[in-house]
């Protein structure tokens, strides 16, 4: 489920290039097809790497930097000096918190540059419209994991683009819901002792310790690891951004059973 500033997303084709194909055909009147598509894809490589300024991660997450590198996304990475807020008024819905913690991260992170597109993003999860984020400490860790587990709860995760250059921006978010049995007792225990709670929004992670809790998983697999590759992809190539190598191997999900 996703919503935000971002509508319809749109793909370019080969079709795209019809209008530079026809300008240029006489250059291939005696060409074969093996040619004229060498050029085709060479002319888009020369694109890839003159349209759009470079790709800064405004994010100290190794997670999201590993995705982003999955999907072939070339970048570097910039952490925020951005504090996240204590907390926020009890009328801003928990998507709206999402999609203003990622915008503050990316706007962090425009002072430090003079140009590129910086991709912020914010995790936080939501149950009955109340809001968690990252635990401040172990006990904080437990108040919210005996709160969320045997629940079907919210993971949302808030998108930026910010153009560092025109300070043009889009903003969106995704949700996927996540089915956690409970978590009690010596179990609980062990699990705070094993501190995987840290730095994780909802003091889990579905690609830890906190993936043999989860019992399923509806909608992005990646947005509950801290990025929602399918909808970034999306925002990118609506900004004419795509991957600049084919993607790796996508992260292995644990076996989760999705509706």
């Amino acid at each position: 489920m996703r919503g935000g500033a971002y509508g319809a997303s749109t793909r370019r084709g080969i079709l795209g290039y019809n209008g530079v194909v026809r300008l240029r055909a006489e250059l291939f009147s005696n060409a074969s097809f093996g040619d004229l598509w060498a050029w085709i894809m060479a002319t888009e490589q020369q694109q890839r790497g003159a349209v759009h300024p470079p790709l800064i991660l405004a994010s100290a997450s190794p997670r999201r930097a590993d995705l982003l590198r999955s999907y072939g996304y070339d970048f570097r990475v910039i952490a925020p000096p951005h504090h996240e807020p204590d907390h926020f008024s009890a009328d801003v819905k928990p998507t709206m918190q999402a999609e203003a913690l990622s915008y503050f991260k990316a706007r962090s992170v425009r002072h430090l540059v003079e140009e590129g597109i910086i991709i912020g993003g914010d995790t936080v999860v939501a149950l009955y419209a109340k809001c968690f984020g990252k635990p401040v400490d172990r006990e904080d860790a437990r108040r919210i994991l005996e709160t969320i587990t045997g629940t079907t709860h919210e993971v949302i995760t808030g998108v930026t683009l910010l153009n560092a250059a025109t300070d043009d921006r889009l903003i969106a978010h995704d949700v996927t819901e996540v089915t956690m049995r409970p978590m009690r007792g010596r179990e609980l225990e062990a699990y705070l002792d094993s501190g995987a709670w840290e730095g994780k929004a909802g003091a889990y992670g579905i690609q830890d310790k906190g993936d043999a809790f989860v019992e399923r998983v509806n909608g992005s697999f990646t947005n509950v690891v801290g990025l929602p590759m399918e909808l970034l992809s999306e925002m990118l190539a609506s900004w004419n951004i795509r991957p600049m190598a084919s993607p790796d191997t996508q992260p292995e999900k644990p076996h989760i059973p999705q509706p």
